[in-house]
């Protein structure tokens, strides 16, 4: 039996993102919403049957709004589920402890190369169960939904090896079975060089190319394939080998690209016609260019700079370049321990200097082509899926504005409601 058709309706302002279904959004389009006041949607068999003025619903459903459940969205705005197109949720345990050895002066990669980092986590996500994974991703994305995120993107690479990191998709699947979130897989087997290949890294490639990804496409595990090009882990030459073996195995490619230094990881994904380029806090003008010339997405993370204290990525001189731009939380054990995709467009403004708007495009539309789903979700136009958010505030600017708060009220995924008055249903 179907659900109850849902009727929202007076929303002070119903932004449904439009326009941008066929291609990403760029440069000025990312600053325009098409917002409805007094807005009304029409959601049904999991479908968006119809946007509108609450007149003119009104008006077109006036013989069904008996058998209609009718959500009273006064005072507040509606926004398409937002979306996160970069997250590395399944994984064990909790690195706090880098937490406070970074306060007390030691970087990133000082960390990773003394047993800390991806390896730490790594050995953790080794040991655990399926069930363990999926209990612990579980909770995250209970928490994600709060927050008002409908869609996201997990990665695997917290086991480097085989086994682990077919237990890293395989719980995946099953978080995308059996959460009403939808999660779309990445393999990112090549997330750093295993210990034991540090001195034949070119082996621990040839592993991945050869024997990893024949066995993720074989078991249908991964729509996209990740690398982590950066100096003391994987060279732009070694990446591309890795994320060409990908492609013919139908794998789309994404790229960790020059988060800690400039290391052409932004030109690599313009040549190897990446579907995104993510983090990018060093990429190169040239690097820029190439992106926006060939429609790579720029995957912001300003939550990891943040947790680390490091300077954000260029954000404005990405949009304003051409460079279609959407944002994540990058959540992750050791960079970006954060389930709140709101907070993540509070710091796009203040530290990447983008407009509200431009903020939640790259949560909603632009995010969507970031995972390749753009005629699915992300925005409110007839026939996309029913994934709704309604926040308390009575204007898009107030997202920004009152910081570092949780405004949901009310989540709705392919037309049934999961979270009321900010809770689980």
């Amino acid at each position: 039996m179907s659900e109850k058709p849902i009727f929202i309706q007076h929303a002070n302002e119903l932004i449904t993102v439009s326009g941008g279904s066929e291609k990403p959004l760029t440069k000025e389009e990312m600053n325009h919403l098409e917002i409805i006041n007094d807005g009304a949607a029409w959601l049904e068999d999991g479908i968006i049957k119809a946007v509108g003025t609450t007149e003119e619903l009104q008006v077109k459903f006036s013989n069904r709004l008996d058998e209609a459940m009718i959500i009273d969205a006064t005072g507040k705005i509606v926004l398409p589920g937002l979306i996160d197109p970069h997250t590395h949720i399944v994984y064990a345990g909790s690195r706090e402890n880098e937490f406070n050895m970074r306060l007390n002066g030691a970087t990133y990669m000082e960390i990773m190369n003394n047993g800390g980092g991806i390896h730490a986590t790594t050995s953790r996500t080794r040991e655990a169960s399926h069930e363990e994974l999926l209990s612990e991703s579980k909770k995250r994305l209970n928490s994600f939904l709060k927050h008002g995120v409908t869609t996201i993107e997990a990665k695997s690479g917290y086991g480097l090896d085989w086994e682990t990191e077919k237990k890293q998709l395989e719980v995946a699947k099953r978080l995308n079975d059996e959460h009403v979130i939808d999660v779309v897989s990445t393999f990112m087997g090549a997330h750093a060089v295993p210990a034991n290949y540090k001195e034949n890294p070119d082996e621990f490639v040839r592993i991945v190319t050869k024997e990893m990804i024949p066995e993720v496409a074989k078991g249908n595990l991964a729509e996209f394939n990740d690398v982590f090009c950066e100096r003391g882990v994987f060279t732009p030459e070694q990446s591309r080998r890795i994320l060409e073996a990908g492609k013919k195995y139908d794998l789309i490619p994404k790229i960790h690209a020059d988060e800690i230094e400039p290391y052409e990881g932004a030109e690599l994904a313009a040549e190897v016609g990446a579907i995104s380029a993510d983090h990018l806090l060093r990429a190169s003008d040239n690097g820029i260019k190439k992106m926006a010339e060939k429609g790579v997405i720029g995957v912001l993370l300003p939550g990891t700079a943040f947790f680390l204290m490091a300077d954000s990525a260029r954000g404005r001189k990405m949009i304003d370049e051409g460079v279609p731009v959407a944002l994540s939380t990058d959540c992750n054990p050791g960079s970006s321990p954060t389930t709140s995709l709101p907070f993540i467009m509070n710091l796009a403004c203040m530290k990447m200097g983008m407009t509200p708007a431009e903020a939640i495009t790259a949560c909603t539309i632009n995010a969507a082509h970031a995972i390749n789903r753009g005629k699915e979700i992300g925005s409110l136009e007839v026939g996309k899926k029913a994934d709704v958010v309604i926040l308390n505030v009575p204007n898009y600017m107030q997202l920004q504005y009152h910081y570092g708060m949780n405004h949901t009220d009310t989540v709705i995924k392919s037309g049934k409601i999961v979270v009321e008055k900010g809770q689980l249903s």
